[in-house]
């Protein structure tokens, strides 16, 4: 199928919660949203309405699909590949604490025992990516923080590592599309006020 260049994908990162806001990394843990997080999610509702989306894909977890739900897309489907990286041994653990005993460690560059990988967060995404672009439309994808930033940089056709170069805010929106046939950002980290 030829690509449509005219698409828009829309990334929702999930709204805050307690570890978000404390830096802790939350991958499989099924963290709820703060009052602040549901606050945020629901800003994004207006600014979607107007808006058709053909593919509408939510990663499973509880957090991303309340920030779905609040932003006007209940109905959004499951998509197990939009969940979190599996962090292993340093869920619910901050960098701060990690780099104590490696210093330097990031999730992009260092492994997470009994973790994921970068190869494979980004071997999961690609597959995203992929099922994205037999849409015909617009798609919205609501997930995480480092599964978005490598979803972004396998989209610009980088290497997973890259999505260490793409800051992401909780509750943020961001567009990806096309500048004639080539893959760019069209927006970044827009928080809505």
């Amino acid at each position: 199928m030829a690509n449509n260049y005219s698409q828009r994908v829309y990334l929702v990162r999930h709204g805050q919660t307690e570890w978000s806001l404390s830096g802790k990394h939350t991958g499989k843990s099924d963290i709820p949203l703060t009052d602040a997080g549901r606050k945020n999610a629901a800003k994004l509702h207006p600014v979607l309405a107007h808006l058709n989306f053909e593919m509408v894909l939510c990663s499973p977890l509880s957090r991303a699909r309340e920030t779905a739900k609040l932003a006007g897309f209940e109905e959004a489907i499951t998509e197990p590949n939009l969940i979190e990286w599996d962090y292993g041994e340093y869920d619910g653990v901050t960098t701060a604490e990690i780099r104590k005993t490696i210093p330097g460690w990031t999730v992009f560059t260092h492994a997470c025992p009994d973790g994921e990988t970068t190869d494979q967060v980004g071997h999961r995404v690609d597959q995203v990516i992929e099922k994205v672009r037999h849409c015909r439309g617009d798609a919205i994808l609501f997930a995480h923080g480092h599964v978005l930033r490598v979803l972004c940089s396998r989209w610009l056709n980088l290497p997973p590592t890259d999505g260490k170069h793409f800051v992401l805010g909780t509750a943020s929106l961001n567009v990806l599309g096309y500048e004639h046939e080539t893959p760019v950002i069209q927006i970044w980290n827009e928080h809505i006020h």
